[in-house]
């Protein structure tokens, strides 16, 4: 592929600026016009296509498992006496602050409560603990195998074509087995662009989230006194320069230090939570809720509300279907992130690793501060729970968290350490979507210039100051769910070249081995039957031929002796 000028790759990078620079005019520039289209979006996609996503998702838990668990689980992406390139825990921290950071700290009191205090899924009924325990069940479908088979799908299709096959970091070369030399031109152009638009409307989802719970939290400790406009974009702002100082100094020095800081953060924070709260009960609940999601999982997987009517529907949209689209926005950025990351790992190893272990460390996450939403609620003084105009039960997300806080001993510190992580989270996200989103409008290079990185940079930051001026969480819910519905078909796409170009391998490795122990045989074989006409010939002619060949020497030099004579 032809650079332009500045290492750029004019077939993605412009129609991609073009796009988004579209987008931002319009949300910032005419916000009521804006939040009613992307309303209007929202429902045509939701209502025609939400069934699409319950199945596209379904279908990618199951390749991912089969991935995992097939005969090319061993092949490796690298070379194969490759050693990995970072430690498990460095890759586990910066695949985990790529993966959901952000989203993890905004939701993680606030979903299961929701769901528990609201009522808000029809058929979602109960008393108590009843109810609590299909609420915990719901938030780990949204969070669980799910999301990460969605990253895997990605993920484990451009660590093959970039480690294996030494293509370029672009999403284009993942579909290589498919269309071949065609993705060098206008085919793989418009592959990478849809990527580069998907990965910035997911990443502004994730700031815009981000930023509503740091300015919560900022006025939760009397640092302002309302949550406002103004102070929105002022936190996306000084954020966003702070992830574009991180970005800048790549992978191996700002964002693999700041992954690593936070993963320890959240670790302590997770770890107070759970022990200055009810202790025994968290963990118990942690290991029933597990049990419960298993028992649950299928049905839960393919639901689409079909007999709950309008607001079955509009429940999807808010919640399963946003999710899907959300995580699905986030493939580009997270599979190219941890396709960089993962060099030297098998096939086997990287889908372990993105399945299983987030996975689990998400499941602990929720029940934790879930656990103690519903303890509080069920068997303490409640109080996180409101009321709207209606009076009909209500709460804040944002809020949430420091509420819950709020109640434990050394609360204000916990809201601190709070808002410290989830700015971390905001800084991780940004730096590693800039630099990813970069990759891919260089054409693949995996050191992009530095000007493009705070280009892009910016240009997340502002698409997630229009998306919150257009209409706050909606807004974001929606950019997230239009910009997945494109590159969905590309994953599936993926998964069937996934399997063409692992299938190949695997088939040429078989030839080899096959063909390896037949030529061993052979020259067992061959060295066998002559050891053993050898030994036969000794046993049955060896010494007899011997002495009479001997004699038959002898006599003849000594006639020749006595004729010399």
């Amino acid at each position: 592929m032809n650079k332009g000028p500045g290492g750029i790759h004019p077939g993605v990078f412009w129609p991609s600026l073009i796009v988004l620079a579209i987008a931002c005019v319009f949300t910032i520039g005419f916000p009521e016009a804006s939040d009613k289209a992307l309303g209007a979006i929202q429902d045509n996609i939701v209502g025609g296509f939400g069934w699409y996503y319950v199945v596209v998702v379904a279908v990618f838990v199951a390749f991912a498992l089969w991935m995992g668990l097939s005969r090319f689980g061993d092949i490796k992406l690298g070379q194969d006496e490759e050693e990995p390139e970072f430690g498990i825990f460095s890759w586990f921290s910066m695949l985990f602050a790529a993966g959901m950071g952000i989203g993890l700290v905004f939701w993680g009191a606030a979903e299961p409560l929701t769901f528990f205090a609201t009522d808000i899924k029809p058929g979602m009924t109960g008393e108590g603990p009843e109810l609590a325990q299909k609420a915990m069940a719901q938030v780990f479908l949204h969070w669980g195998f799910h999301a990460w088979a969605i990253y895997v799908v990605v993920g484990l299709a451009l660590a093959y074509a970039i480690h294996r096959k030494g293509r370029p970091a672009s999403i284009r070369w993942a579909l290589e087995p498919i269309f071949g030399d065609r993705v060098r031109g206008w085919v793989g152009d418009v592959i990478d662009t849809i990527a580069v638009v998907g990965t910035v409307a997911g990443i502004a989802t994730s700031l815009g989230l981000g930023v509503q719970q740091i300015s919560s939290g900022l006025v939760h400790l009397g640092l302002f006194d309302e949550v406002s406009d103004s102070l929105l974009v002022g936190a996306i702002v000084v954020i966003t320069v702070l992830a574009t100082a991180s970005v800048v100094s790549g992978v191996g020095r700002g964002i693999r230090w700041l992954s690593n800081t936070n993963l320890v953060l959240a670790a302590v924070f997770l770890l107070a939570l759970l022990l200055l709260g009810p202790t025994l009960f968290l963990l118990r609940e942690w290991i029933q809720s597990i049990g419960v999601y298993f028992q649950n999982v299928l049905p839960m997987t393919f639901s689409t509300n079909a007999f709950s009517g309008e607001a079955g529907q509009v429940w999807q949209g808010a919640w399963t279907t946003f999710y899907w689209g959300w995580w699905i926005s986030w493939a580009p950025f997270v599979g190219v992130f941890i396709a960089r990351i993962s060099r030297g790992r098998t096939v086997r190893e990287f889908v372990a690793g993105v399945l299983l272990v987030p996975t689990t460390v998400t499941f602990l996450w929720f029940s934790v501060l879930g656990g103690s939403a519903f303890y509080r609620e069920i068997f303490g003084e409640g109080g996180l729970v409101g009321t709207d105009e209606d009076g009909n039960p209500a709460l804040a997300a944002e809020q949430v968290l420091f509420d819950l806080v709020e109640g434990l001993p050394a609360g204000g510190l916990l809201a601190g350490i709070a808002i410290v992580l989830v700015t971390i989270f905001f800084i991780t996200s940004s730096d590693s979507g800039s630099l990813v989103v970069d990759m891919l409008a260089s054409g693949g290079d995996p050191e992009p210039p530095t000007w493009s990185r705070v280009l892009w940079a910016g240009i997340e930051g502002v698409v997630a100051i229009g998306l919150l001026l257009a209409g706050g969480l909606g807004a974001l819910q929606t950019g997230a769910i239009i910009t997945a519905l494109p590159f969905s078909l590309i994953m599936v796409a993926m998964c069937w070249a996934t399997y063409k170009a692992l299938s190949g391998e695997h088939t040429a490795m078989v030839r080899a081995a096959r063909r390896q122990a037949r030529e061993e045989m052979a020259l067992d074989v061959s060295t066998e039957v002559t050891e053993e006409l050898t030994g036969n010939f000794d046993e049955h002619f060896g010494e007899p031929v011997e002495k009479n060949v001997e004699k038959h020497v002898g006599r003849h030099l000594k006639k020749l002796s006595e004729r010399n004579r």
